[in-house]
């Protein structure tokens, strides 16, 4: 749910990312972060738990566009990716407005991504939320590693509602920005209507 700020006419929306662990979530936020302007990005935090680290920032784009003469501020989160995070999971999907689901590529990490998509669906119903119901975009990430999933064959379990998606290559920086790109415009025009 975006907040409005009347006094800086900004609407500051939140998008999280969400996937399996050590899936490239972390790795999205750090290159966007390291690409992004210092003049438009905010800070860079990390909240370190023992085996993983939650981050978050928030960057004012420049190009994405107004909305009734109001700037968009967006709010980028990652979620823990272990299951024994879940309550933190929740938390952070409390108020979110668009969703990034980071899919790790790996054959091996097949059911992970089934797995994350579901607990992902069950934390959205708790808080009323529905899938279909927001702006998700999907990136299949780790697509230059040699033992990975079709994209056919990942997108019919874990995209059903034919959500945007991209191919990437989060160390490069490939995929990315699309990814990101593809939410917040997705966001701006949920919020248009």
């Amino acid at each position: 749910m975006s907040l409005i700020n009347y006094a800086s006419r900004e609407i500051n929306c939140k998008i999280v990312y969400y996937g399996p662990g050590l899936g490239g979530k972390t790795t999205n936020i750090k290159y966007i972060y390291s690409k992004i302007s210092p003049g438009i990005r905010g800070k860079l935090i990390s909240l370190a738990t023992e085996l993983d680290r939650t981050l978050f920032f928030d960057f004012l784009p420049v190009d994405v566009g107004t909305i009734k003469g109001f700037k968009t501020r967006f709010h980028l989160y990652t979620v823990p990716g272990q299951v024994y995070y879940n309550a933190s999971r929740k938390l952070i999907l409390k108020g979110v407005d668009g969703i990034i689901f980071v899919a790790d590529s790996q054959i091996e990490r097949f059911d992970d991504n089934i797995n994350s998509r579901e607990n992902m669906k069950e934390n959205l119903a708790i808080l009323g939320l529905y899938i279909n119901n927001l702006p998700l975009v999907i990136q299949y990430n780790k697509r230059d590693l040699p033992n990975i999933s079709p994209i056919d064959k990942l997108s019919g379990v874990l995209n059903p509602i034919n959500a945007p998606y991209f191919e990437a290559v989060a160390t490069q920086g490939i995929g990315v920005f699309d990814t990101l790109k593809a939410c917040s415009k997705l966001v701006i025009r949920t919020l248009s209507r």
